[in-house]
């Protein structure tokens, strides 16, 4: 037999047919229980979250004036919404809104959390204090507030007063109505933002700030170097659900400033819009398409911090 050329030796051999594992029984019976246990949740998932929706996409290309059936319109919702001043108006309000609140909510939030993480006289009092905002119906805040910063009896303005400086109409002015809507959101988000950033705080070991002790690093140096890469992860938590929280605005809005306020339009929100179309002035598909806008804006926003999470927060491997 002739010797075989060096092609034909690096000829790949034909490899018999991989054989299947097959799935045990024992494995078999954890799958069906590990579906058993999660199907409660997809189903919800389903029924709650992802079925409203489709229905709300179906409903922003039909119309109805609320009586009888609704009529499919195509994409006429959508080109109105688009050339609407109004929506126009309440988009850059609400990016306005989330871009101040939700950035300076997080700080503040995180400075009262590393606060109430030291070693400090009534510090639970503190925390309950902190985070009764939470616990108060937004419905009952908004009222609280806008008794405070009434323009002729309100506490606020009255103090003002009394130190010869003139407070300004906090609700029916312009130029400081969306001030006092941010005052009010930050200060009702502070305590939730709180406990959750010190349950992160307290999930640090001691041992790292122990060691920055001994090379003599302050605190300033252990915050920017221990708290704040080892605190990143639920900072990020806080972030996300903070911006969506923010994006959402509606509860103070509406209590706080009346439909025949002059600075309506410049606190009007993407929410306090689709409510009044889908139920007050019976327009469900404008008001769902109102509200397919803000989904794809919180989506896009969403990603974009899905995306940026990689370049500052730090998991511990």
């Amino acid at each position: 037999m002739e010797a075989l050329s060096v092609d034909e030796k690096q000829l790949p051999t034909p490899q018999a047919p991989l054989k299947r594992k097959k799935i045990s029984n024992r494995k078999l019976q954890d799958y069906s229980w590990a579906y058993l246990m999660v199907a409660p949740t997809v189903i919800g998932l389903c029924i709650l979250n992802l079925w409203p929706i489709v229905q709300t996409a179906y409903i922003s290309l039909t119309r109805s004036n609320g009586f009888g059936a609704a009529t499919f319109v195509g994409l006429n919702n959508y080109q109105s919404m688009f050339t609407d001043p109004q929506v126009l108006q309440a988009t850059i309000n609400t990016l306005i809104y989330t871009a101040i609140s939700a950035p300076l909510g997080i700080f503040i939030s995180l400075i009262v959390a590393v606060l109430m993480n030291t070693k400090i006289r009534g510090k639970s009092l503190y925390r309950t204090i902190f985070f009764l905002p939470v616990v108060a119906t937004p419905a009952a805040v908004a009222m609280v507030w806008r008794w405070l910063l009434d323009y002729k009896y309100g506490i606020v303005n009255y103090v003002l007063s009394r130190v010869g400086i003139s407070g300004p109409n906090w609700i029916g002015d312009s130029n400081y109505v969306m001030t006092t809507i941010v005052i009010v959101g930050i200060w009702s988000m502070l305590g939730y933002n709180m406990i959750i950033l010190l349950a992160g705080l307290q999930e640090i070991p001691e041992t790292y700030y122990e060691a920055a002790d001994i090379d003599g690093a302050g605190p300033i140096r252990k915050f920017f170097s221990i708290t704040v890469p080892l605190l990143s992860p639920t900072m990020f938590f806080v972030t996300v659900t903070t911006m969506i929280g923010s994006l959402q605005v509606f509860d103070y809005i509406y209590m706080m400033v009346d439909k025949g306020n002059p600075a309506l339009p410049n606190a009007i929100s993407l929410v306090y819009l689709f409510y009044r179309y889908s139920f007050v002035d019976y327009n469900q598909g404008y008001g769902s398409a109102i509200v397919m806008l803000l989904l794809v804006i919180i989506l896009i926003i969403t990603l974009i911090q899905l995306k940026l999470q990689k370049k500052w927060v730090h998991y511990e491997s």
